[in-house]
């Protein structure tokens, strides 16, 4: 008979993967390693991979019966159906890795069934931890996090991964509204800008398209920051291909300029 986790264990266990496999990242990075393109064009190192290489080892031996699901190795099921799935992104902003810039990160989340029970994202060239468990609040290493208290559009920043993306998945219309309402923009994206959300250092960020390794931890530290990360109708979820998240402040007005602007019949 297996025993049940403890959520703190489980943190403690999740935190020191992640970075021990930021620790992995950085041996490459600025390093002008090659990059090849995956189908979906999409560009994957020997960092992402032995990164996730690491996860998968280290989630193996601590949690034979957890099931596992990566971006670069997709799922493996577990020992037993014990219901907990890891999600594993090990380099979330590989484009930003390859060009030297230090913000991408490594993504680690635990859910049960669809319910988020803990999140992790490590920014290894920026030492920057930020985590989240269920009920227990966001910390941004070591320290509460809190999203900004900003309260109106004209005064929020507005972040966003890959300006192309919005026109590719009909969202033009309302990312346009969104930068006219907004005090100003820049694509600090991927998993960083959500993080900046979530410690109050922006107010809103939003991708049209988003794989589930990409989303993974993001719901559960946005919520426990007190903000908002939701699919673009507004429902919290990190299954929905896509996301919006705000200082919670916010998220009316912003769900009202995105719904309007969806262009899908």
């Amino acid at each position: 008979m297996s025993v049940e986790p403890s959520l703190p264990s489980l943190l403690a266990f999740a935190l020191d993967a992640a970075w021990q496999a930021g620790r992995i990242t950085l041996g490459h990075f600025q390093t002008g390693l090659a990059a090849e393109r995956k189908a979906d064009n999409s560009p994957v190192t020997i960092a992402d991979r032995q990164a996730e290489q690491k996860l998968r080892d280290l989630i193996t031996a601590a949690w034979p019966d957890h099931a596992l699901i990566g971006e670069e190795y997709g799922h493996q099921p577990g020992r037993s159906d014990s219901g907990y799935t890891w999600i594993i992104d090990p380099i979330d902003g590989t484009k930003s890795f390859i060009s030297g810039v230090p913000f991408y990160g490594v993504l680690l989340a635990l859910v049960k069934g669809e319910q988020p029970l803990l999140g992790v994202t490590y920014f290894p060239a920026l030492d920057d931890m930020i985590y989240a468990t269920r009920g227990g609040g966001c910390y941004w290493n070591g320290r509460r996090a809190h999203v900004s208290a900003v309260a109106r559009l004209a005064d929020a920043v507005l972040l966003a991964s890959d300006l192309n993306t919005f026109a590719q998945f009909n969202r033009q219309a309302a990312f346009q509204r969104l930068i006219d309402a907004t005090y100003y923009q820049r694509t600090w994206g991927d998993a960083y800008g959500y993080a900046l959300v979530a410690t109050g250092r922006a107010e809103v960020m939003l991708d049209p398209v988003m794989a589930l390794w990409d989303c993974g931890p993001l719901q559960f530290i946005l919520e426990e920051a007190g903000g908002t990360f939701t699919d673009w109708r507004g429902k919290p979820t990190i299954f929905a291909g896509e996301a919006v998240a705000t200082n919670g402040a916010l998220f009316a007005p912003v769900m009202e300029l995105v719904r309007g602007g969806t262009e899908q019949a």
